[in-house]
């Protein structure tokens, strides 16, 4: 399976496809992740790889002035599309699959309901008489991929990823995730060797590996003139995209979830600490908020390990991981009523108060959100990942520890310090020495030290053999 120049990567995701056409039986498919992050680009290339007849139908999106009978009339619609007559609109949902049923046949097929809780979102059995349906209309066709998707994970966990009426009837569960910092750099479309690392950062601090924000890069654009058009113009897709996405994504008490949201552009926090900064009692409210933000692709639910026991710390910590929120918050929302007028004048970045404390978060996420890319970098052999996350351990003051990303195996923890600065000299050492000295483990298990950095390095950092590795940004991006 190759990619062309307009699909990147993926290769893991289309493997896992392909290998559905060996079995001997259909596969119902759930596809979840954040908005914009290419789900319904990944099934229609599996499609398209696979030499498959593809039918998507995709749900409209609910207003106050309909009703199922309009979602059932989209459905028809798009199914008379893939076949040489008009297609009635049915009565019920039942009704609905049979004409969808009617028009499948023995050859290759791929099917994609796509933002699927649109679809049931005047029906509250949707979910109950797909299941039926599946189970007496579908499964008959042995060369079916029928995969259900959409930006509303919660909807796709709850009424069928975590549904016992589906037990036993799903072949896979994808969870898109961000594109790889290679294939993210890729979207310069050749001339990423021409443009500077810094450049290609700076981009991607506010994208993160989104591909839908990455397609609107303009390769041969400065990065302020790709930021200006891109996110402070008022039309501009980096301007709209919150509101959007949470008009379309959280559809459970927005309000909250937009609160416990806001808490966390400034740092991890465990839940007891996002409920005492928005003076909220710890309970269901900040949980299910909290949930609604993971499943929606926008926040981490960092689980560690604790290093000298091996058990699972207790009390989880929450972490903003997706780059374009923070710079939204930060950057584009004080600035949105001048934005929408017109009349904001954008010059650089650095001109943002806020911009150093952005990147440095941002350039954590990037790092923390790809940890499996630095594997091979950090000399770990073939050692299996039992842990890596961010570690943070209370403590008096001068005696607490924060660890950027903290990977764990059987007798190893590695210690990976992530810092972006203009320029890094030998203090970096002594910080990170403390560190280590700091953490306490097993004492079968080895400390060993990394550093993963941005900028100016000074030579004294490699020539004091402090590190096991050294990494710079640009290799991660293949530069």
């Amino acid at each position: 399976m190759e990619a062309d120049v307009d699909f990147y990567g993926r290769d893991e995701l289309l493997i896992d496809l392909d290998s559905l056409w060996g079995k001997n039986s259909p596969s119902l498919v759930t596809c979840r992740g954040r908005r914009r992050i290419g789900k319904s680009t990944l099934i229609a290339r599996f499609a398209e790889l696979s030499n498959a007849r593809f039918i998507k139908i995709e749900g409209e999106r609910p207003d106050e002035d309909m009703s199922n009978v309009d979602e059932l009339a989209t459905f028809a619609e798009q199914l008379s599309l893939y076949v040489d007559k008009d297609i009635p609109v049915a009565k019920n949902w039942l009704q609905a699959f049979k004409t969808l049923d009617d028009v499948l046949d023995d050859r290759r097929t791929v099917v994609l309901l796509d933002e699927v809780s649109w679809l049931a979102y005047f029906d509250k059995r949707f979910a109950a008489t797909l299941k039926i349906a599946w189970d007496n209309m579908f499964k008959n066709h042995r060369q079916l991929v029928f995969v259900v998707c959409g930006s509303v994970s919660t909807w796709i966990k709850e009424k069928i990823v975590d549904s016992r009426s589906y037990y036993g009837r799903r072949s896979l569960d994808i969870v898109v995730p961000e594109l790889t910092l290679k294939d993210c750099a890729r979207f310069w479309s050749g001339r990423s060797d021409r443009v500077s690392v810094r450049d290609i950062l700076d981009v991607l601090s506010i994208t993160g590996g989104v591909p839908r924000y990455l397609e609107e890069v303009n390769p041969s654009q400065s990065v302020d003139d790709n930021i200006r058009r891109m996110a402070f113009r008022p039309d501009s897709i980096l301007r709209r995209d919150f509101d959007e996405m949470f008009k379309d994504v959280i559809t459970k008490r927005p309000r909250m979830v937009a609160t416990v949201l806001e808490a966390l552009v400034d740092g991890p926090m465990t839940m007891s600490e996002i409920s005492g900064a928005i003076s909220v009692g710890v309970g269901g409210n900040v949980s299910a908020a909290l949930n609604q933000l993971v499943e929606a692709g926008l926040v981490a639910r960092d689980i560690g390990m604790n290093p000298e026991t091996g058990d699972e710390i207790r009390e989880r910590r929450y972490r903003l991981s997706d780059n374009y929120v923070r710079f939204y918050l930060k950057c584009i929302r004080p600035a949105a009523k001048t934005i929408d007028a017109g009349t904001f004048r954008y010059s650089r970045l650095g001109r943002f108060e806020e911009w150093n404390a952005v990147k440095g978060f941002a350039f954590e996420n990037l790092i923390v959100n790809h940890y499996g890319e630095l594997l091979p970098y950090l000399h770990l052999g073939e050692s299996h990942v039992y842990s890596a996350a961010p570690y943070r351990k209370n403590g008096p003051k001068g005696k607490g520890l924060q660890i950027d990303l903290l990977i764990q195996t059987r007798r190893s923890q590695c210690v990976v310090e992530i810092k972006r600065k203009n320029t890094i000299g030998r203090g970096i050492v002594d910080e990170v020495a403390e560190k280590v000295r700091r953490l306490k483990h097993a004492p079968d298990s080895s400390v060993r030290a990394a550093l993963v950095y941005d900028g100016d390095l000074a030579e004294t950092v490699p020539a004091d053999g402090y590190f096991d590795a050294i990494i710079p940004f640009r290799r991660l991006i293949g530069k």
